[in-house]
């Protein structure tokens, strides 16, 4: 047995025959809802059952082959009549499957949580999965219920700060568990090259394209704009060899025309290429070049880089929010021992220049960044991790 699953095996003692409920607004993508199957299969193994409360999605039949149980349900909702409705019926599931902990991960799931709770006095456990911006108070106080579980994890340093700041009153109930990447699946190793070359045939790039990879929910936050803007800035210097791949589902349609109609104006149709949602992520990161995740806003993790890193690939992210804990470069690290590039958020001409070195590696100079890359990615973000420090919060709400 390994050293990593040595804990989660010893949970079984502790943790068998619990219920956990997990609820999260859908099953389609994203990291949340990557962490709620992480989660399942760190139960299923304790011999814990797992429920996820969700409306379901793309992703329930892999929750579903982890060991969880889909209980089908409107947690998507944010009509606050719809919200209340939803916490009477959320009791009623706690109550009948005998649940012990709920987890949520989401903030409009979490409101209902929070009061389905309380009627049945099982403990809550809430993830802050992310910065959650907003000046207006009222805002501010939707945002809070992220805080007010009975026990807050924080997936990184960063988020564990931003709560002891935004709600000092939850400082003492704060975990920082970092997100952690299935290094089995995110492992050049375990990629055959067929999927590989699958996948740029399926994105239409020829065999000496080098693809620029942005993977991530089209959202304005996630910096798609800022990357066309680098990505015209070195056309015009003459790079004409670029395969701009955007992997993600829309956030919203309005969106993705703009984007769509930003591509066109900049003269990038036949550069830039949409691709949606992908099944096969760990091809992805090795059919590209160099990856970017160029946010415009704080991030309260890194997931994109930290996969990236796992697959050797060279990766660029803003320098904002969880960055630094995430990926090793300058001016804390010297470049010769960098594992990736962080660059300002919204400034594409550094960013270019950031692609720009990116793509002039060295062969050698490669792969001395890969290996690098993967031993951050292997010491510090193993989903093993994540599911420990997660089955340990548990443990410690039930007085296990």
């Amino acid at each position: 047995m390994s050293q990593q699953l040595a804990p989660i095996v010893a949970a079984a003692q502790r943790l068998a025959g619990r219920t956990i409920l997990q609820i999260v607004p859908d099953l389609q993508s994203g990291g949340a809802e990557r962490a709620t199957l992480d989660m399942a299969e760190a139960l299923s193994r304790a011999g814990a059952r797992c429920l996820v409360a969700s409306r379901g999605g793309r992703m329930v039949s892999e929750l579903q082959s982890k060991g969880g149980i889909w209980a089908p349900f409107p947690a998507a909702t944010k009509n606050p009549f719809a919200m209340a409705l939803n916490s009477v019926q959320l009791a009623r599931i706690i109550r009948d499957e005998g649940v012990d902990i709920v987890h949520a991960r989401s903030r409009a799931p979490a409101w209902v949580a929070y009061y389905a709770a309380r009627q049945t006095g099982v403990k809550l456990v809430t993830t802050y999965h992310s910065a959650y911006g907003g000046a207006s108070p009222i805002k501010q106080r939707y945002n809070a219920i992220m805080s007010a579980g009975d026990a807050v994890i924080a997936i990184s340093e960063f988020a564990a700060q931003r709560i002891r700041q935004l709600h000092p009153e939850s400082a003492e109930r704060v975990v920082v568990v970092p997100r952690g990447a299935d290094l089995r699946a995110f492992s050049p190793a375990a990629v055959d090259q067929r999927r590989v070359e699958r996948l740029r045939a399926e994105w239409g790039v020829a065999p000496h394209d080098r693809v620029v990879l942005l993977p991530s929910r089209l959202s304005a936050r996630k910096g798609h704009s800022v990357l066309l803007e680098a990505v015209k800035l070195l056309t015009k210097r003459g790079v004409a060899d670029l395969r701009v791949v955007f992997v993600g589902d829309p956030h919203s349609e309005s969106f993705r025309r703009a984007i769509e109609a930003q591509i066109e104006h900049a003269g990038l149709s036949g550069v830039v290429r949409n691709a949606g949602y992908c099944e096969d992520m760990p091809a992805a990161y090795l059919a590209a070049a160099v990856i970017v995740a160029p946010a415009t806003e704080p991030e309260a993790f890194g997931r994109i880089a930290v996969e990236a890193q796992a697959m050797g690939a060279p990766v660029i992210i803003s320098d904002i929010g969880a960055a630094p804990e995430v990926v090793q470069a300058p001016p804390q690290t010297p470049r010769h021992l960098a594992t990736g590039w962080r660059t300002p958020p919204g400034d594409p001409a550094i960013l270019a220049g950031a692609m720009a070195e990116a793509l002039s590696l060295t062969a050698s100079a490669r792969d001395e960044l890969a290996l690098r890359a993967r031993r951050n990615a292997q010491e510090r973000f193993s989903v093993e991790e994540m599911q420990r420090g997660t089955l340990q919060v548990y443990e410690s709400l039930l007085g296990l």
